[in-house]
């Protein structure tokens, strides 16, 4: 772990963990979700709603229940935050069809959740056509959809990609690659998804529930850091700052 994000580590009384990314503040929430204080924005990644209903549709059957933990998920982080922006990075639902296949309650949760606040979905995979039709109903879901995002110095963005050195000035938060870490403890292997980063590029955990993980150690994440980054574990009550050398 790099001297500048060791100096930044700081613990919520809730579990959170405080690190600093291109100098903002950014909470790490046991959720998974990601709290900027200063600009009073929530931000989750790779919801994945209806999951569950798009594998029934290919004769997998998962509970259907995935969209609505989810929610309830979300729903508990804005209760606890009450934040102005809701920022959602991508890959909010699991494919096209997805948004006709939402039960009714959940449809008006998001309602609900949403009202008052700035509510963005930025584009991933398929959330731009998903919403493109959705848009089309009289019942259609709240907020915007956007690319990019800018809050201070930090760059919202869907998919991590290679950085120049005019991108270093600023920080990143990404999601889509579904982060997690493994360690060995009490004998055995432990793993949990978790948020990465180095102090100038952040990757989140995938906020859904039927979401998998890649682990962190993996060319496709850590080739994304100059130098060994640090994983932050979800854990039931706390967010766990493991130091690189530590992870298998």
């Amino acid at each position: 772990m790099n001297a500048a994000l060791r100096q930044s580590l700081g613990r919520k009384p809730c579990g959170s963990l405080r690190v600093a990314v291109a100098g903002e503040t950014c909470v790490l929430r046991c959720s998974g979700a990601l709290w900027l204080p200063a600009h009073g924005a929530l931000v989750a990644a790779d919801l994945h709603l209806e999951k569950g209903s798009a594998f029934a549709m290919r004769g997998q059957m998962l509970p259907p229940y995935d969209s609505r933990a989810t929610l309830d998920r979300l729903e508990a982080e804005i209760q606890a935050l009450d934040p102005a922006t809701v920022v959602l990075l991508g890959d909010s639902f699991h494919d096209t069809k997805a948004i006709p296949r939402m039960a009714t309650e959940d449809r008006a949760r998001l309602n609900d959740l949403s009202a008052g606040r700035d509510w963005l979905w930025l584009e991933g995979n398929h959330d731009r056509q998903a919403l493109a039709l959705d848009a089309e109903t009289v019942a259609r879901l709240p907020g915007r959809i956007v690319g990019d995002l800018a809050l201070g110095r930090l760059r919202m963005t869907h998919e991590p990609a290679a950085r120049s050195a005019e991108d270093d000035r600023h920080g990143e938060v990404a999601g889509h690659l579904h982060p997690c870490a493994r360690v060995a403890a009490y004998g055995r292997g432990v793993r949990r998804a978790c948020f990465v980063t180095d102090g100038s590029r952040m990757i989140l955990p995938a906020f859904g529930a039927f979401t998998g993980g890649l682990n962190v150690r993996d060319p496709a994440i850590a080739g994304l850091f100059a130098a060994p980054p640090m994983a932050a574990a979800l854990g039931r009550d706390r967010v766990h700052p493991l130091d690189w050398t530590r992870l298998n």
